[in-house]
């Protein structure tokens, strides 16, 4: 089906007074009610530039408004979210897709990462964390939901041998034991009191290695050191 919003009544939606700057969303999701719940629980932090409910109208419409963010589900007639990263990634790779499922079963997640999405979160997730969301995937960084990172980071780390990062990595080199330990626990979307409490140390020794980490593999969020630890397929 296409887009049920037309674009010139897009512009006199509650959307459009997103303030400058404000990121530009794409909803793919074939549940009508679901989308205007998005819409709703996203407000005008960012401006919506349309909708789609299957592949087919996802891609053509992706391809003309060229959105800063796709909120994409997996599971869609004609394809899936995995078909429409396959169709609109080689054409547009400036635009990024952050799935947004009911679904975290480990093989959708993988799906979608391993197509080229930035991040999956589930529809558990809270309106102000979603906006979180869109933003950071905006910005460039990697988004999940905690639990699933580790989906991540166990799938790329059983990929074959000739794609494995190579033996000796540089960054990786400058990090301690310790800071390795922690490195892959946050990735794996541990809070600092469940790192602590892994390794049996403090809090604020966990802050503290974190903030090393970050500042030795130049990285300013968690979300980053996640997308980080993920291409090198750290467990």
């Amino acid at each position: 089906m296409s887009d049920p919003v037309p674009a010139d009544h897009a512009a006199a939606r509650p959307d459009a007074a997103a303030g400058p700057g404000a990121p530009r969303v794409f909803l793919v999701d074939d549940h009508h009610l679901f989308r205007a719940g998005v819409r709703a629980e996203l407000g005008d932090a960012v401006q919506v530039v349309g909708e789609a409910d299957d592949v087919p109208a996802a891609v053509e419409l992706i391809c003309e408004r060229l959105p800063d963010v796709v909120l994409l589900d997996v599971h869609l007639p004609q394809g899936g979210g995995q078909a429409v990263l396959e169709a609109v990634r080689p054409r547009h790779p400036e635009v990024r897709f952050l799935a947004l499922s009911v679904s975290d079963a480990p093989e959708d997640v993988i799906a979608v990462i391993r197509a080229g999405a930035r991040g999956y979160v589930t529809k558990a997730i809270s309106g102000p964390e979603l906006v979180d969301a869109v933003r950071r995937v905006a910005a460039g960084d990697a988004v999940f939901s905690p639990r699933l990172a580790g989906f991540v980071l166990d799938a790329f780390a059983a990929l074959p041998d000739d794609r494995a990062p190579t033996a000796v990595d540089p960054e990786l080199e400058q990090l301690s034991a310790r800071e390795r330990q922690v490195l892959r626990l946050i990735a794996r979307g541990y809070t600092y009191r469940e790192v602590a409490r892994e390794l049996q140390i403090s809090v604020k020794t966990v802050e503290t290695h974190v903030s090393a980490v970050l500042r030795k593999l130049q990285l300013s969020t968690r979300h980053q050191l996640t997308y980080w630890a993920t291409e090198r397929r750290l467990v």
